[in-house]
């Protein structure tokens, strides 16, 4: 049953009119306000509160909680979102987390003190859990790019499987046979895209080879120069995202082989860097603005429409094809 202003009237101890003073930024003291948004909070009209705010004259803010700044995929879809919410009449408060649990639940905390409209998050794994199993915040909250397979909350992803099933498909069909995947280690996407992988390499009679390492440069540049140490080097590799990608040209550069001749390279994020690198390349590019975009759109609906089913939105992703995955056939044709 909804719960209606007189409920928290009656859980406040107050009148009704002073309920909607309050929560419409009328003239009240802060110990009644406080008073009333507790109320709020207990009785779960945490909805309607979130609708009044975003009605109201005061500016509003809404809260972005990305993995890791560096990676330039969450820089391109912090700037969509801080586009859409200025269109929309909002501020942005930007915190990065590292892809630290720890700190997400310090930036939700800080959430809730500084009572946003609501919040987009890319979480941790962790945290995905969490958020699914433990109490709903006290604002809408859109995930993007991790969240699961069935997650509580809205939410805007890009297809991952597809994507991971989409590099493995163009280096077999280039004559590839050993692929080796390298998966961040902290999100639901890493997971999402080894599926994808392991999946096609299936289909294809090949041996999936992946390891999940921490989502960093330096991670994936340490991972391939253990392989060269060994002596076991793929024919072709994948990095599931634009860190990973560089760590392991990095490391190629580093002992001067080059791609595809000795390394056959594919990964996620076409960034402007990837075209210019020895021959450019083979990425799958993501929609980022529409990411952005799109999760202001779901937060702004969720705030008109708070008891609306859950909605998750899938994007699509585009294989960019360059010569760092040529076709193998063309060292047969050397020798």
């Amino acid at each position: 049953m909804a719960v209606s202003i007189k409920d928290v009237a009656r859980a406040a101890g107050v009148s009704p009119a002073t309920v909607s003073r309050t929560l419409g930024g009328g003239p009240v003291s802060a110990a009644l306000r406080d008073k009333v948004e507790e109320a709020v909070r207990r009785t779960g009209y945490r909805p309607n509160l979130s609708a009044r705010r975003l009605r109201s004259q005061e500016s509003q803010t809404v809260g972005l909680i990305v993995a890791d700044i560096s990676n330039p995929f969450f820089t391109a879809v912090a700037r969509a979102v801080e586009h859409a919410a200025y269109r929309a009449g909002l501020r942005v408060i930007l915190c990065n987390t590292d892809e630290n649990p720890e700190k997400e639940a310090m930036y939700l905390q800080l959430m809730e003190q500084e009572r946003v409209t609501g919040v987009i998050f890319a979480p941790t794994r962790a945290s995905v859990e969490r958020l699914d199993q433990g109490p709903r915040p006290s604002f809408p909250m859109v995930l993007i790019d991790r969240a699961g397979r069935a997650s509580a909350q809205d939410a805007v992803v890009l297809d991952n499987f597809a994507a991971g099933s989409m590099l493995v498909e163009h280096l077999a069909g280039q004559g590839y046979r050993r692929i080796a995947g390298l998966f961040g280690n902290a999100s639901t996407t890493g997971v999402e895209r080894r599926d994808g992988y392991e999946a096609a390499m299936l289909r294809a009679g090949l041996s999936p080879s992946s390891r999940f390492i921490a989502p960093s440069i330096e991670a994936a540049e340490q991972e391939i120069a253990r392989w060269f140490a060994k002596g076991n080097l793929p024919e072709a590799v994948i990095a599931s995202n634009g860190l990973l990608l560089m760590g392991v040209v990095r490391a190629l550069r580093a002992t001067g082989r080059r791609m595809p001749e000795d390394l056959a390279i594919a990964g996620f994020d076409n960034e402007s860097w990837t075209d210019l690198v020895g021959p450019g390349i083979t990425v799958i590019e993501q929609p980022v603005a529409q990411i952005g975009e799109e999760a202001m759109r779901l937060l702004l609906e969720r705030l008109d429409a708070p008891e609306a089913p859950v909605r998750k939105t899938v994007l699509g992703g585009r294989c960019v094809i360059r010569g760092s995955t040529a076709r193998r056939a063309l060292d047969e044709a050397a020798e």
